[in-house]
């Protein structure tokens, strides 16, 4: 548990690169599939024209792991289904927590998942540390999940019913440096 709290506390400068947000989805999806996900049918609906995202690709598989094995636990055990999408939001412009005005976070990834959903009362503190619904677990998937993206400069939503949850993260692009 303090190692995992240890994270939280890193504020060093965050070594990101372009990262391809396809391989790794396919990584996860590979990683999952091959384990705790065996039981699950996963959809993909890929955008392909989507240009790199600014990041850090360990963290982002973690980012994306983490929320792959909350609905892998949450859908039934038969007709278990996850989907990952990716798709660009032209003009999409959101308040970012720490940043003035509103960020251009055009890039979209949905990991949606076919379970019974949460609770209100779940939802309402779902990204805050040490809330869980599992025996044994420890409440700090989705907070980590929440800071990972929030270092990368984008921002995560959910949406929660009887029919399923679907958590999507909105990243911005990486910008090739303009050469002078």
């Amino acid at each position: 548990l303090v190692d995992s709290m240890g994270v939280f506390a890193e504020d060093g400068p965050l070594e990101r690169d372009p990262v391809n947000i396809h391989e790794v989805l396919e990584r996860v999806q590979q990683s999952a599939a091959a384990g705790f996900a065996h039981h699950v049918n996963f959809k993909t609906e890929y955008d392909p024209s989507l240009p790199p995202v600014l990041g850090n690709q360990d963290q982002l598989i973690q980012v994306f792991l983490n929320l792959v094995k909350n609905a892998a636990e949450a859908v039934p055990r038969q007709e278990g289904e996850i989907s990952l999408k990716t798709g660009f939001r032209r003009g999409v412009k959101l308040t970012v927590p720490g940043i003035e005005g509103r960020v251009h976070l055009p890039l979209m990834v949905t990991v949606s998942d076919n379970g019974p959903g949460m609770t209100a009362d779940i939802a309402r503190h779902l990204f805050d540390p040490f809330i869980t619904t599992k025996a044994g677990g420890t409440g700090l998937g989705l907070a980590l999940v929440a800071k990972v993206v929030n270092d990368h400069g984008g921002t995560i939503e959910f949406d929660t019913d009887r029919k399923g949850t679907s958590f999507r993260i909105f990243l911005p692009l990486y910008e090739q440096p303009k050469v002078t």
